[in-house]
């Protein structure tokens, strides 16, 4: 970063961890946070720890089956929900 390390940039940091984790940051503020995370170690051991929960996550979520019908409700709402109607009830 180009002002000198201190906790309101620790704070900055930790308020866009997530959004920096799912690249939901613009480029500037992407890079910013890139810095900071090359010169703070707190903050970039919290980084490892978030990235390495968001990993397992994902693992854990590929090894679901999902019920065979639920994209088709899930389809359904999004159509009905598009149209202006009302969603179908769940079973």
């Amino acid at each position: 970063m180009s002002h000198s390390l201190n906790r309101t940039t620790c704070e900055e940091a930790f308020r866009r961890l997530d959004d920096f984790l799912d690249r939901r940051l613009p480029h500037a503020e992407m890079h910013l946070i890139e810095e900071h995370l090359e010169i703070c170690a707190a903050c970039a051991r919290e980084f490892t720890f978030e990235a390495s929960v968001l990993t397992g996550v994902r693992q854990k979520l590929r090894q679901l089956s999902v019920p065979p019908d639920l994209m088709a409700r899930i389809a359904a709402q999004i159509r009905a929900a598009g149209e202006g109607g009302p969603t179908p009830e769940s079973p």
